[in-house]
């Protein structure tokens, strides 16, 4: 193999001029490759390689990076057309411009170069000129394609660098909406479980007392009815006007109501604070039925419009979470099941299903399930979008399922949804009972 010993050292420019031109002639004539040698000497801008062994040539392209190749057509050892082939299969000198070099103008030949691959033909040894001139163009052409294809791969780079992010700008922006949401509606809730809280609880420990009271009194006057003249015409009139025994008999029973009623509203008190678990901003091991069950009295308004829930609740061990985020996942999915079947016209009964179960390897499902309208596929493939809503204008802000997302998967777990137009929607989400540290 021999080289040309003065333009050897201008390779080491190559990738910093592209107007450079590397090029690599692959023949098994040593005198062919002098003679190429010379016609390329006078030529600064081009460097010159030769090797005589094709086998080779691969290693011998890929070390160099020639702007061009001559090859020789016809070889003793391996045939020019099959160099040519390989060549093209291979990444590294796919794109390289391949010029074959022949003794013979066949035109099947030619025909047969062109269908393996090679750019140019050319008859040995050509005049200096073109042989040049052609050097030239294809060694531009190769160049101009490099530059593009890193162009290109600069731009999509690009692109892919802004859309991660606006991606992270927009979960920034939603973890923040999200935790300006959370502490607003978990101050109010439970600053109205506060409220209510102190006055139920007054009336609620004063029942015992009313209780005793009252019938105190119902006992003094039946001993005064007993023990007193009944023939008091004025006593015997009040007594039938007011009917006696009527509330002697209804006023156990309206205390007893007065008495459920505060219960109600105390175990509604300790839904909210479940709900809002301002104290439990920590990660805490919960009892997952615990922050649905709330979430439903917090809906309880809306699900009386006609929206029948049916549990199916299996047997889960305790969940470590952060309670009040999960809460707003339920909220969430709940009141959008809620929307669906609200907006439905059809006069059959509207159900929301919750089922949960244990799921394999240490994790817990959760799946709501409605007899909704359904979800077409090309929005599913929207809806955990942020800022992406299907309600009309002030009705949706198009984070809710957003936030959702960022929630379980901040809870390494995961959340799927499985829709078809007309046959309701269901949301299944996924969590390991203990969180990675």
């Amino acid at each position: 193999m021999s080289q040309n010993s003065s333009n050897q050292n201008k390779s080491s420019n190559i990738h910093l001029n592209t107007d450079l031109v590397t090029v690599l002639l692959i023949d098994d004539q040593l005198i062919i490759g002098e003679a190429v040698c010379r016609l390329l000497s006078k030529e600064p801008d081009i460097s010159f390689y030769y090797i005589d062994d094709p086998a080779q040539a691969i290693q011998k392209a890929i070390a160099i990076a020639p702007t061009v190749i001559l090859l020789d057509m016809v070889m003793p050892d391996i045939d020019g057309l099959m160099l040519l082939r390989w060549f093209r299969s291979h990444p590294a000198t796919c794109d390289i411009p391949i010029v074959m070099l022949s003794s013979k103008e066949e035109p099947q030949l030619k025909a047969d170069a062109f269908a393996a691959g090679a750019n140019d033909y050319l008859i040995k040894l050509p005049d200096v000129v073109e042989l040049i001139a052609r050097i030239r163009y294809h060694s531009k052409a190769y160049n101009n394609l490099k530059a593009l294809s890193a162009a290109k791969a600069t731009a999509q780079l690009q692109a892919k660098q802004l859309e991660n992010t606006l991606k992270q700008l927009q979960t920034t922006q939603v973890q923040l909406i999200q935790t300006e949401k959370m502490s607003s509606l978990g101050r109010m809730v439970a600053g109205l479980a506060h409220e209510i809280n102190n006055p139920v609880n007054f009336i609620h420990g004063n029942f015992a007392h009313l209780h005793n009271y009252m019938h105190s009194l119902l006992d003094l006057i039946e001993i005064y009815q007993q023990e007193c003249n009944q023939n008091n015409p004025k006593i015997k009139d009040f007594i039938e006007e007011i009917n006696l025994e009527f509330i002697t008999d209804d006023l156990p029973k309206i205390l007893s109501s007065m008495k459920m009623g505060t219960e109600r509203i105390r175990d509604i008190v300790v839904s909210l604070r479940n709900f809002s678990r301002l104290d439990q901003a920590a990660k805490k091991a919960v009892d997952i039925h615990e922050g649905i069950d709330s979430t439903l009295v917090i809906l309880n308004n809306r699900l009386k419009q006609g929206i029948e829930i049916i549990k199916k609740y299996g047997e889960l061990p305790l969940v470590e979470c952060y309670p009040a985020q999960l809460n707003q996942v339920f909220m969430n999915i709940l009141s959008n099941a809620i929307d669906a079947l609200l907006e439905q016209t059809e006069s059959m009964p509207k159900q929301i299903v919750i089922h949960t179960e244990i799921a394999d390897n240490q994790k817990i499902k959760v799946i709501i399930q409605d007899n909704g309208p359904g979800i077409s596929e090309e929005i599913q493939n929207k809806i955990f979008d942020p800022f992406f809503t299907t309600k009309p204008v002030n009705q949706g802000t198009g984070l809710g399922l957003a936030i959702s997302y960022q929630i379980v998967e901040k809870h390494h777990g995961t959340i799927q949804v499985k829709s078809a137009p007309g046959k309701g929607t269901e949301f299944i989400v996924e969590l390991p009972t203990n969180l990675p540290s």
